[in-house]
């Protein structure tokens, strides 16, 4: 379902438990979000969308522009 996380994460050489670290979940359970056993959590979406530097639209694959929306200040 989320082929565009595997293909952001492999193209970084990244593993999956790189991942769930940054979501705080099992490797596992990364690993459902990926192949679409699990829906991913709007929070995870977004801390995705915010480490690739994109939108959470190219994620889920509404779009084909990786670019991020909105360039905001960084979060204190």
């Amino acid at each position: 379902m989320y082929q565009r996380l595997r293909d952001l994460r492999e193209d970084r050489d990244l593993p999956q438990r790189v991942l769930a670290e940054l979501l705080h979940v099992s490797q596992t359970t990364y690993s459902r979000y990926e192949n679409g056993g699990l829906d991913i959590p709007s929070g995870a979406l977004i801390a995705l969308a915010r480490f690739y530097h994109t939108s959470i639209d190219y994620l889920v694959g509404l779009t084909e522009d990786p670019a991020p929306y909105w360039e905001g200040p960084p979060h204190r």
